[in-house]
């Protein structure tokens, strides 16, 4: 049963610390209610006893401990009634307050012992009552009890190990250096002291003395849970060390987030926001999550459900007082418990951000230079906080050549009559200030985001618009810049009507390529562009879904002519005087091309594409 519901078997320790300190817990709270219990409180606290002779492990508290009945009922019943029974017992615990029953009983844990020992034995005597009871078990389904006559107070639990070579050195339970190390990885922040023999060398004081061996009671337990202590009362110093203990990192936190929940359900969270990212902030593999404790007790290292896959930087603990766990206390349950959390460690960590944009100016920059990237991926799952995550987010734009803007910002430098916030997407800045799209815009002082992160091409499909201003891509769409210089309605018939015959042919001879050419009111400079329709997709974007393994359609896009442009001119004229002539198609050919060069785009047949060119080139020669 216990393989079944164990991944570790290291956890067994962690499994019977806990107990003990629920039992020192249990102790001190009876000893508040009742003033007759006649009991000494003053040095609560938990044994690790080692006997390397003897292959035992005792784990022994002075707490509350358990009266016969008692133990039969928590561990006795379970030992009689056998995998088959917990297990239809857990299956039929379909809602929490069953599984809660059955969830993290003494027993449970209790079992996690034969993982590692061939027979356990239990002495136990609860406090204010004179008799003691031992229950001793090899695990295969029977136990032997019996009642005691002098027995202390609280409870003694003693594994006799399994044979030394059934363990590998990372298991060997009788090791002084194991079992620190598992204190502290799953149980430093225990309130109650976790004390253990140890044995001190002194080298010798003259040269052919002998070496001293003295055995001291050390507690290896740190009992410093700093987020249960007030935040002035926490030196930035213990801040800093704590969270290099917990992130392995070798920086310092750039913010520290300290908050307390009480109410329905209490928990206490300490996080961080580190100042530099991790190597592996983009590797699938990594570790992601916050550390999660219940009542100061290692559950999870890696707690992924508590914080959102867009905040997987964020380190930390989070401190439950009561959570639904499964019965190895490894895996959370779903419930409202944890939504509820997460709801609250995200707002809290957001919040935190807008503060560093809003107070810190030079912190916040630094946060978005190492992070930006995965908050965006937010904007993409997490509708709820959408509004919040594009007010802290920042983007490059064609107002800074060095600092980034706001969307906020963006909006307050609205040219007036403007109803739209232009963007621009691509690999690189200098390639978005290059592209034909942008040309018109910069030459009529609109301003434009330019967006290069590959993520940025996503999450503009799923956001349309931000205080009211729809988002609207260069590059999509038909676009009308008002700057008051636009030719007069009669003006724009009479252009159409001459280009009427150039824009029908080239239709019909790029008909491979394109969907649609029509004149442009976007292009100053360079003769042609190509436009994705208002809601198409993007070839940047279609080439992110193939890379990533998903087979996406491509539809043609528009080709947009600038009519002043002499090579588009050149071209009409050509069509009128020798519309046979196969250099006609190449030219329409070769300005497709350079259309989607211009763009940063793959041409479909660079060979055609270069021969072409080169025959061009060869005739002006």
């Amino acid at each position: 049963m216990v393989h079944s519901v164990y991944s570790n078997k290291d956890s067994f320790l962690r499994e019977l610390v806990s107990n003990a300190s629920d039992a020192l817990d249990k102790l001190r709270l009876e000893a508040f209610r009742n003033k007759d219990l006649d009991v000494d409180t003053s040095d609560l606290h938990i044994d690790i006893e080692v006997d390397t002779g003897a292959r035992t492990l005792t784990i022994r508290d002075n707490g509350i401990g358990m009266t016969r009945d008692e133990v039969v009922g928590l561990i006795g019943t379970l030992a009689k009634s056998g995998t088959a029974e917990l297990r239809q017992q857990l299956r039929e615990a379909k809602n929490e307050a069953a599984s809660e029953e059955l969830i993290g009983q003494f027993g449970i844990g209790f079992y996690s012992s034969f993982m590692v020992a061939d027979k356990v034995e239990l002495l136990t005597r609860k406090a204010g009552e004179s008799d003691a009871t031992r229950w001793e078990s090899s695990g295969e389904g029977t136990y032997t009890i019996e009642s005691v006559d002098d027995a202390p107070q609280g409870t003694a639990v003693t594994l006799h190990l399994k044979p030394e070579d059934a363990e590998d050195e990372l298991h060997d339970y009788t090791s002084e250096w194991k079992i620190k190390g598992l204190v502290k990885q799953y149980s430093d922040f225990i309130a109650w002291p976790i004390r253990m023999e140890v044995e001190r060398r002194t080298p010798p004081a003259e040269e052919g003395g002998e070496e001293v061996v003295t055995i001291e009671t050390e507690t290896i337990n740190s009992m410093k849970a700093l987020w249960a202590r007030p935040k002035e009362e926490v030196s930035d110093e213990e801040y800093k060390e704590f969270y290099k203990h917990i992130a392995h990192a070798w920086d310092d936190p750039l913010e520290v987030i300290a908050m307390k929940a009480e109410g329905t359900f209490e928990y206490q969270a300490l996080l961080f926001i580190p100042s530099h990212a991790p190597f592996d902030l983009f590797n699938r593999d990594a570790s992601v999550g916050v550390q999660l404790y219940v009542k100061r007790v290692f559950i999870m290292g890696d707690c992924d459900q508590l914080m959102p896959e867009y905040l997987r930087f964020v380190k930390g603990v989070v401190d439950a007082q009561d959570l639904s766990l499964n019965v190895s206390r490894e895996i959370l349950q779903q419930d409202r418990q944890i939504n509820a959390i997460r709801r609250r460690l995200t707002k809290k960590v957001l919040s935190t951000i807008k503060d560093l944009q809003s107070e810190r100016p030079e912190d916040y920059r630094t946060f978005w230079t190492q992070f930006g990237r995965v908050v965006k991926e937010g904007l993409l799952s997490d509708f709820d906080n959408q509004d919040a995550l594009l007010r802290i987010s920042s983007f490059a734009s064609t107002h800074s050549d060095e600092d980034a803007t706001t969307l906020a910002e963006y909006v307050e430098r609205m040219k007036d009559g403007q109803e739209q916030i232009f963007y621009a997407t691509g690999e690189t800045r200098q390639q978005l200030l290059k592209s034909p799209h942008l040309e018109a815009f910069k030459a009529k002082g609109y301003e434009v985001l330019l967006l290069t992160d590959p993520v940025d091409e996503v999450w503009v499909g799923n956001v349309t618009e931000f205080d009211g201003k729809p988002l609207q891509s260069v590059a999509k769409g038909e676009v009308d810049l008002d700057s008051g210089e636009e030719q007069s309605e009669a003006e724009r018939e009479e252009q159409e009507k001459e280009f009427t015959d150039l824009l029908a042919w080239l239709k019909e001879t790029l008909s491979e390529h394109v969907k649609e050419v029509r004149l442009s009111s976007r292009l100053t400079e360079s003769p042609a562009c190509l436009i994705t329709d208002a809601f198409g997709m993007t070839p940047a974007l279609a080439r992110i879904y193939q890379a990533s393994g998903q087979a996406v359609p491509v539809g043609k896009r528009t080709l947009e002519l600038n009519p002043s442009h002499p090579l588009v001119t050149g071209l009409r004229q050509a069509h009128q005087d020798r519309a046979d002539d196969p250099t006609v198609a190449e030219t329409a050919e070769l300005l497709y091309g350079t259309a989607l060069l211009a763009e940063g785009g793959a041409l479909e047949d660079p060979a055609r594409f270069a021969e072409l060119l080169a025959d061009r080139l060869a005739r002006t020669v």
